[in-house]
């Protein structure tokens, strides 16, 4: 196991942040910036969530001063928009997050695929260890329950569905011409959910490929089009919904100059529509900040179901440090047998070179006995680090690493010198003079 017990976290998300800043905290490359994490000194595992709402960073360190002085610190936005988190509250947004209880839309599906794929980026760049690896996995795990025991996800299930409500509220769908430009994720989900009532959809994509595949699958009649076609759309367009990957915005005064009375929603981060695009007469523009109305009602409506998820929650996230408390006893116990192994394998070896004449059956039979003693004398130890562990008894801990550590401690009493809360399900730094 890993010296690096501590995780460490920092987040820049909607519940304290506009789209701006969290636009600005935005990483172009989540595996470089998982790279550069792996790069600082004491950090040996690191993975990133980034999505349209948040960008989180998570990384596994010998020390809590290590880890924060590790991750970033977003100097040009506002303090209360940026949140230092220690290792429990690092673990247990993490699996609030994949329970949807941090989401903008409370219960929202998408948030669940998005740490998957975090989780996913992070191994494939062999950033996860016994530290990180087993907390998204956890985190997956209490996503899934989420939405199979509660009824968190019913009803508006994203973003995407939100922005159609947002619309329907402020424009009206019925007999709406709608343009969506973008044909990811996000964009999808926009376009099969607009309503069989609406007058035309087109879908605008720079692959027009990927526009012609979305646009099979919508109910209402599309048509698709390019990036360049954008202008003459958006003046046949009562509603736009504009959700590209595009690193700069698409969507400018002089592009929408033309649109007349238009209500543009921009789900894009970073965003797609410029500040000057509402200065036109007509032209509404509505982002991410702008669907805090619609997501309220949502929290109201599912306020039960989130209890039960929080319960959840609770329970896994007791589960996960009790995890780590059995891997910590296990680093000492492979770390006593480490010792007992070598001082064993020379005594055996004296005692043959003395019993020169033995046959190899009875070198076995004294190699037998050896192992046996071995087994037996620390077993008793053995049983008392794993009870310890799962009690948070701190003391009988070190008092066996002293008694039936041979190596004298050198293997395993770095995994307990950071000690304290800070530590995997640790307990208090005076634990040991209680």
């Amino acid at each position: 196991m890993t010296d690096a017990f501590l995780v460490s976290g920092v987040r820049v998300t909607h519940d304290r942040a506009d789209v701006a800043a969290i636009e600005a905290a935005s990483v172009a490359d989540p595996d470089d910036r998982i790279d550069e994490l792996l790069e600082r000194d004491g950090v040996t595992e690191a993975a990133v969530v980034q999505t349209c709402n948040r960008v989180e960073e998570y990384v596994a360190a010998d020390s809590a001063a290590t880890g924060r002085a590790a991750l970033s610190t977003f100097p040009d936005l506002p303090e209360e928009a940026v949140v230092a988190m220690d290792h429990a509250e690092s673990l247990r947004h993490l699996l609030r997050v994949a329970a949807g209880l941090e989401s903008q839309v409370l219960g929202e599906d998408q948030i669940l695929g998005q740490v998957r794929d975090a989780y996913a980026l992070a191994d494939e760049r062999g950033a996860l260890g016994d530290v990180l690896e087993p907390a998204f996995l956890k985190a997956i795990h209490v996503g899934e329950r989420a939405r199979t025991e509660t009824a968190i996800n019913e009803g508006t299930v994203s973003l995407g569905s939100a922005a159609i409500d947002l619309a329907a509220e402020q424009r009206g769908l019925v007999d709406a011409t709608v343009a969506v430009i973008g044909a990811g994720e996000m964009a999808r989900t926009v376009a099969k959910s607009l309503p069989d009532a609406v007058a035309g959809v087109r879908i605008l994509n720079r692959s027009t490929d990927r526009a012609e595949r979305l646009a099979a699958v919508v109910a209402p009649p599309a048509i698709t089009d390019g990036l360049d076609a954008i202008p003459a759309h958006l003046a046949d367009a009562d509603v736009v919904f504009s959700v590209t990957a595009s690193d700069e915005p698409i969507l400018d005064a002089d592009a929408v100059a033309g649109a007349g009375e238009t209500l543009l929603v921009d789900l894009a981060q970073p965003r797609d529509v410029t500040a000057g695009a509402a200065d036109h007469e007509g032209v509404t523009v509505r982002d991410l900040d702008g669907l805090r109305t619609v997501t309220e009602t949502t929290h109201e409506e599912r306020k039960e179901a989130a209890r039960e998820v929080e319960a959840i929650v609770s329970e896994e996230f007791d589960l996960l440090l009790d995890q780590y408390k059995r891997q910590r006893a296990d680093a000492v116990i492979s770390g006593m047998y480490r010792g007992a192994e070598r001082i064993k394998d020379a005594e055996v070896r004296r005692a043959l070179d003395r019993l020169a004449d033995l046959d190899p059956e009875e070198e076995e039979v004294v190699e037998s006995l050896a192992d046996s003693l071995v087994s037996q004398i620390l077993s008793v130890p053995t049983k008392s680090l794993r009870d310890a562990a799962g009690e948070d008894d701190w003391e009988t801990i070190t008092t066996a690493i002293e008694l039936f550590d041979p190596t004298g401690g050198a293997d395993t009493e770095a995994l307990f010198e950071a000690g304290g809360e800070d530590v995997p399900g640790g307990a208090p730094a005076d634990a040991s003079e209680d």
